[in-house]
């Protein structure tokens, strides 16, 4: 099981769950946050410190945000736009760097605007 990222946090990038982050498993791509599920301890830190309510254990995942499980998953262990290899575990989002590519699922996606007051 995991914690996994979804639509509310594309183009917010607020990164406050990447400070909280216990096992620094919290990946940038150039649109969106990613949990590593295999450097993922399951410890919840995460979640209640997203402003946007983008972070959700697997099992409590909203239906209509189901496709970000196997999107957060193939952010690791597929080739992505303009790299050769799949990222893999890494061993810590911070010695790696911002990434600079997204999923397909999150690259397609129209531009998201903030809510108002935002």
């Amino acid at each position: 099981m995991t914690y996994v990222i979804g639509q509310p946090c594309v183009d917010v990038l607020d990164r406050a769950c990447v400070a909280e982050c216990p096992v620094d498993c919290i990946y940038e791509g150039e649109r969106s946050l990613y949990i590593n599920p295999d450097e993922c301890v399951d410890c919840g830190a995460c979640e209640p410190v997203c402003p946007v309510e983008a972070i959700y254990y697997e099992d409590d995942l909203p239906e209509v945000l189901r496709p970000y499980l196997a999107d957060n998953a193939a952010f690791f262990a597929e080739p992505l736009p303009g790299r050769a290899e799949p990222l893999g575990c890494p061993g810590g989002a911070s010695r790696l760097g911002v990434v600079g590519v997204d999923t397909p699922l999150v690259a397609g996606l129209p531009a998201q605007v903030p809510a108002h007051g935002a």
